[in-house]
């Protein structure tokens, strides 16, 4: 029995890589428990040796003339039979026969053997996944709620794989999927619950577009050219600035790719999603100003001690600036950080911030780097 027990173990270990030692600590635990099911009265004086490739339970018991209590003492007679030099007072090891317990004492040994490869399946899968925060994962629609919409999609392969949830609220409009169809989505956080990790996935948020784009160019992937920040509204359009590391690069056209090749294959990941590559600078007017593009913007005006600015754009550019129903100034807004007042060039006199003249200012009215 003991042979079958490591070989088994050793067996979990390679194909499920449950450590044997946790294991041995599950089963230790399980014959204790069985045992204490089994007899009245034992307490901690059982216990389960694992010694040269062996496992061995024993009941520790004292030597006494009358023996009242049978759960821990042993007469002198029968302590000598187990070890010849007992004497009075001495702890005697009882071998104890685990093929003898009892029905109910073997079940529940076997349920906590059980939930002790639960609980390291389920440590491995979070540790597993844990690792994994912030990254695109290709799965299997497993099932689709039909009420609430949420999706299980199968994610990871042979034993480093679990069920993640992708729920409605995070599905972008307009995609429809089937159970069994591949899908890609954007891991958004792992947390541990009473049922093993519960994995949460996206496809609306800003992040799956990030990695998107790390997967179809080459520069993002290296560094050379640095997505600085993203505002997305999925299914919809997306806006993204970027910034490259050397000086002779182009990263927008690194991004868009030849052909356009490179943003289509996002494009196509996304279902026609529309994306808007721009420019990131640091300087806040110059940002902004690419920021509402494909609008052509004549000037902005940051407003002084406050994270705002005033923008002139040609009067023919105006509703192109805003966008419909207001999306492109909102994307612009949330990419930059700045909230924008768009004007029309015919309303120039309006553009100048309403503030006293400071000392040391730009004629425009900001500050002076």
């Amino acid at each position: 029995m003991n042979a079958e027990i490591f070989e088994a173990l050793a067996q979990l270990e390679k194909e499920r890589g449950i450590p044997k030692d946790y294991m041995l600590e599950k089963i230790t635990q399980a014959l204790v428990a069985a045992y204490k099911k089994d007899k009245d009265g034992y307490t901690d004086n059982v216990f389960v040796d694992l010694s040269d490739g062996t496992m061995r339970m024993y009941v520790q018991k004292e030597v006494v003339d009358d023996v009242i209590t049978p759960a821990t003492e042993i007469t002198l007679d029968a302590a000598r039979k187990i070890d010849k030099h007992a004497q009075m007072g001495d702890l005697v090891n009882v071998d104890v026969e685990t093929k003898n317990f009892g029905r109910i004492a073997a079940q529940t040994a076997k349920q906590v053997i059980i939930q002790g490869i639960r609980e390291a399946e389920r440590g491995m899968v979070f540790d597993s996944f844990s690792s994994k925060e912030h990254e695109i994962l290709t799965g299997t629609v497993l099932r689709i709620e039909p009420q609430s919409g949420d999706m299980i999609v199968r994610i990871g392969a042979g034993s480093d794989r679990t069920d993640a949830l992708l729920s409605g609220s995070e599905q972008v409009r307009g995609e429809h999927f089937s159970e069994g169809d591949i899908i890609r989505v954007y891991v958004v956080e792992v947390r541990r619950s009473s049922r093993g990790p519960q994995v949460i996935v996206s496809r609306t948020h800003p992040g799956l577009v990030k990695r998107l784009f790390e997967l179809e160019v080459p520069e993002i992937a290296s560094g050379l050219v640095e997505v600085k920040s993203i505002a997305r509204e999925a299914g919809s359009r997306t806006k993204l600035a970027v910034c490259a590391t050397e000086p002779n690069i182009d990263p927008v056209g690194a991004c868009v790719g030849p052909r356009g090749g490179r943003v289509g294959a996002v494009v196509n990941e996304l279902h026609g999603e529309k994306m808007d590559i721009v420019v990131w600078s640091e300087d806040p007017a110059q940002f902004v100003a690419s920021a509402l593009s494909p609008a052509d913007v004549l000037k902005v005006v940051l407003l002084p001690g406050q994270k705002a600015c005033r923008v002139l754009v040609p009067d023919d550019q105006l509703s192109l600036a805003i966008g419909k129903e207001g999306q492109n100034a909102r994307l612009a807004a949330r990419l930059t950080g700045y909230k924008i007042d768009i004007k029309p060039e015919s309303q120039a006199d309006e553009l100048e911030p309403e503030a006293p003249e400071v000392p040391d200012e730009a004629p425009d009215g900001s500050e002076e780097a």
